[in-house]
């Protein structure tokens, strides 16, 4: 069995290799979940009940996926009218008047991706990549603290997902694009969002730019992937734009990507090594410059997604307390 299990991850790595390279990375989440599961399987072959256990333990993840790309029927369901202007206003009111996302792309944003938004897209992207890789080490080295991490990511991504449902929420990037007679009536999907910003008057609800610099495009927008240009990635940049078209569009507060980044430092805290400590200091604070300077998030969205972070971590540690014993 032995010999069967290492043969069997070798294909698998064979596999997914050719993949990667004929068909670029998977920035697919669902795509990504069956490579690490199928993974986990050929690493369980002659394991007894491992390999069913595979299964049983990685649904709940594929069930976020579903869920998250339902979240937008439900929200059309529950008929809640979209937030477009209490979180424009937030901002500036934290900020002493100044729109944080448009004061960024003011004095940061060039003609061409420049090398640093590199790591703009590659954060932005980890959210949908690293959650479940790291589930994956952490099953596969021990079954009780993956029960707990997969007891936030999965509680914290519901609870946010019935907020989506119950409070929809347009991003700064949508604001950018619409003007205050185009969603009078707080609807989640306008004609205005799927246009340009270029021609909008004033800036729409976010405020017009009030300087760029030279050669860049004068008006707020959406770049989280812009910066796999400068690596020729356009293929990929393309790809992970049109799924971006295909989910939730205002599901804005809270942040999930700022919250699920905090989670994730949290739980590793005081499992890894100190000196990879700054590290999950700079993620969770690259991750929140990333979201606002691309325009996917208001600041007042991350410090919401922060607190229900706060809350799950809290939660867990009632619930199933840290070294506690689990249920197989």
């Amino acid at each position: 069995m032995t010999l069967l299990r290492r043969v069997a991850v070798a294909v698998w790595a064979l596999v997914v290799v050719y993949r990667t390279i004929t068909d670029g990375f998977a920035f697919n989440r669902e795509l990504l979940l069956l490579y690490i599961a199928t993974g986990l399987l050929a690493a369980s072959i002659g394991q007894g009940r491992r390999m069913l256990y595979v299964i049983r333990d990685w649904l709940p993840f594929a069930l976020v996926l579903v869920v998250y790309d339902l979240s937008r029927g439900a929200a059309d369901l529950i008929g809640r009218p979209t937030l477009w202007h209490w979180q424009a206003d937030a901002d500036r009111w934290l900020f002493f008047g100044v729109m944080p996302t448009v004061w960024l792309q003011e004095r940061l944003k060039q003609p061409q991706p420049p090398w640093w938004e590199v790591v703009i897209s590659t954060t932005y992207m980890s959210f949908f990549i690293l959650p479940y890789a790291i589930a994956g080490v952490l099953w596969l080295r021990n079954r009780d603290e993956w029960k707990r991490f997969a007891q936030l990511f999965v509680g914290l991504s519901f609870a946010a997902l019935i907020i989506y449902a119950l409070l929809p929420a347009a991003p700064p990037w949508a604001a950018a694009r619409c003007t205050a007679a185009d969603i009078a009536s707080g609807p989640s999907n306008p004609r205005c969002m799927f246009a340009s910003a270029r021609d909008v008057p004033d800036g729409g609800i976010l405020g017009a730019m009030s300087t760029s610099q030279p050669g860049a495009h004068e008006w707020v927008e959406r770049i989280s992937t812009r910066g796999w240009a400068k690596l020729n990635l356009d293929t990929a940049r393309a790809l992970v734009d049109q799924g971006q078209a295909s989910v939730n569009l205002v599901a804005a507060i809270p942040s999930l990507h700022a919250g699920l980044s905090l989670a994730i430092a949290m739980f590793l805290w005081h499992r890894v090594s100190r000196r990879w400590r700054p590290l999950l200091a700079a993620y969770v604070l690259t991750m929140a410059f990333t979201l606002v300077y691309a325009a996917e998030h208001y600041v007042v969205d991350l410090l919401l997604g922060w607190l229900l972070a706060l809350i799950a971590m809290v939660a867990l540690n009632r619930v199933s307390p840290r070294g506690a014993p689990t249920d197989p």
